[in-house]
C-alpha cells in the first residue's frame, strides 16, 4: 500500500548520503501521500548503507507510526508539523551540513549575495530564535516545527519561496513538492551557505544582491511566467 512513498523518501535518503550532507546517520527525509494523510521517513539511527525501501516507516500526520517494524527518525515530529502547516510541500529534509550548521549556530540567516543563491530562493534564508528550555524539555522535537512555522507566520514568509530554514544552535530544514525536491534543496542550500560564507571572509561588508537581479533570477525560474529549462 505505501510501496511508492517508501521508495521515494527511500531515494531521497540516499541522495542526502551521496550529496555529503547526512554524514553517519546525521539526517533523515520524507515523503508524504496527502490523500492517505501519512508520510514515509527513514528509520532512526539506521546507518545509510543499511537502509533499503521496506525499512523507511509509514507515519501519520500526528506522528503516529502506522507501517513498519523499526522506530522512525526522531525528528519525525518535526516533519509531521511541517506537513500539516505547510500544504503544498510533499517532501522534508534535515541535514547537518557543515556551513548551513555553521550559520545556525552563529545565529545568522544565509543572507542572499548573488544569483545562485536567487536562483534557489527568494531572499535570505532565515535563521529562527533558539527554543527555550521548556520547549526543548518537552516535546522538543514538535515544538522544532512550531517554531518554524511560527517563525514563516509572525514574519509573513512564503514557505514555496524560501524552500529552507535553519534552526538556531541546531541545522537546516528544507522542503519541496516531493522528497528528492526536498533533498535537492538541502544540497543547494549547503552550497550557497558555503559562498556565503567564503564571500564574507573574502570582503565582511558584502551587500545582498540587487532587488531587481533577486527578482529577475527567482522569477524566470520559478514565477508564474518562468522560462528556465524545458517545456
Amino acid at each position: 500500500m505505501f510501496e511508492e512513498i517508501k521508495q521515494k523518501a527511500y531515494e531521497a535518503n540516499m541522495m542526502l548520503y551521496r550529496f555529503g550532507i547526512a554524514p553517519f546517520t546525521w539526517g533523515n527525509a520524507s515523503e508524504c501521500d496527502r490523500n492517505a494523510g501519512v508520510f514515509a521517513i527513514k528509520p532512526s539511527g539506521v546507518p545509510y548503507s543499511e537502509l533499503t525501501p521496506d525499512k523507511m516507516v509509514i507515519v501519520d500526520f500526528s506522528g503516529t507510526k502506522v507501517d513498519g517494524d523499526l522506530n522512525p527518525s526522531s525528528d519525525t515530529p518535526t516533519h509531521a508539523a511541517l506537513f500539516s502547516a505547510f500544504s503544498q510541500i510533499g517532501g522534508v529534509v534535515h541535514t547537518h551540513s557543515v556551513n548551513a550548521v555553521s550559520f545556525a549556530q552563529a545565529g545568522l540567516p544565509i543572507p542572499a549575495l548573488g544569483t545562485t543563491h536567487a536562483d534557489f530562493c527568494y531572499g535570505p534564508v532565515p535563521c529562527t530564535p533558539a527554543l527555550s528550555e521548556a520547549q526543548v524539555e518537552s516535546e522538543y522535537e514538535k515544538n522544532t516545527g512550531l517554531v518554524i512555522i511560527d517563525y514563516f507566520k509572525r514574519n509573513g514568509l512564503d514557505e514555496n519561496a524560501i524552500p529552507a530554514v535553519l534552526v538556531k544552535s541546531h541545522g537546516p530544514f528544507c522542503w519541496g513538492k516531493d522528497a528528492a525536491a526536498a533533498a535537492t534543496n538541502g544540497a543547494t542550500l549547503e552550497i550557497v551557505a558555503e559562498m556565503a560564507l567564503k564571500t564574507l571572509k573574502l570582503n565582511g561588508e558584502a551587500p545582498p544582491i540587487d532587488a531587481f537581479l533577486l527578482n529577475k533570477h527567482y522569477l524566470r525560474k520559478h514565477g508564474k511566467n518562468a522560462y528556465y529549462g524545458q517545456k
